[in-house]
Formats: structure tokens, C-alpha cells, sequence
């Protein structure tokens, strides 16, 4: 069930279903991304590494995130646009293999001089099955409201 501006309040949390990242993740992202970088590309090298292996992109698991997010349906159709990304942080390495998570958590919202939407800050955790938190930061995102009659 989709939620509008007004059903959220300040430390509401939803949590998404997990996604294994995968090789294929890695090669379509280099693909379509551009980022060839042999930390993600080249096992050989990566070795070499302080990682030891491959890495999945930072930005790679950045745009898993809205994926993820859309799955849980809590904005379907009430979501009106991404505004921002504040803070991103990229906290531990993700790997093939490794399956990740998200965990929103509404910070803040305002009204907008429309009274048809407004903004909310939202808390962004991507945790993997170890329970880390690898990426973190806050995403700012304009949200339908409910028509007023």
C-alpha cells in the first residue's frame, strides 16, 4: 500500500527484501556505466587489492538501493521525484555474493507552497547479510499528497 505525504511521521521505518549481487551485476554496470576500473573487472588485480577480490561499484549498490526501495511498494505512485542525496557514505566493501538490504527511516518531512506534494528526508541504510551497514547516508524525495476536496 502506497503511502502519501500525510500518512508519514518522523521515525517510521520500512525495511526492503534482500538482492544478491551478482557477476552479471558487475559486468551490465561497467557496460552501462562506463567504469571499467579492474577493481571491479579484473580478478587478477583485485587480488592484488586490499580487498583481496573483486568489488562491486559504490554506485552500483547506490542504484540497487532505489530498486530496492521501490519493491516494498511504500511509494508506488506517491513518489514525484528524487531531490537529493545528502551525505552518501560508502562504509565497507560489497561483494559477489554478498546479499544487501535497505533500511528507510523518515527524518523529516515539510510542506511545499503545492498543496499537492511535499518533501521528506529519509535515512538510507544498505545493510548486508552479516548485518553491516556498507553504504549510508539520506535521500531527499518529493511525495505526492493526499487530493483535498
Amino acid at each position: 500500500m502506497a503511502l502519501y505525504f500525510e500518512d508519514l511521521a518522523v521515525g517510521m521505518r520500512f525495511e526492503t527484501p534482500g538482492r544478491t549481487i551478482t557477476e552479471a551485476d558487475l559486468v551490465n554496470f561497467a557496460g552501462v556505466s562506463g567504469d571499467y576500473n579492474p577493481l571491479h573487472t579484473d580478478e587478477e588485480f583485485a587480488r592484488t587489492t586490499l580487498f583481496g577480490r573483486r568489488v562491486a561499484h559504490g554506485t552500483l549498490v547506490l542504484s540497487l538501493t532505489a530498486g530496492l526501495r521501490q519493491r516494498t511498494g511504500v511509494f508506488a505512485d506517491t513518489l514525484l521525484a528524487l531531490l537529493e542525496i545528502r551525505s552518501w557514505r560508502f562504509l565497507k566493501p560489497v561483494f559477489i555474493g554478498d546479499t544487501v538490504h535497505v533500511a528507510t527511516t523518515i527524518e523529516e518531512f515539510r510542506e511545499t507552497s503545492h498543496s499537492d506534494r511535499g518533501i521528506v528526508a529519509q535515512r538510507i541504510d544498505v545493510v548486508n547479510q552479516r548485518g553491516e551497514t556498507v553504504q549510508q547516508g539520506e535521500l531527499v524525495s518529493l511525495i505526492r499528497r493526499k487530493a483535498r476536496t
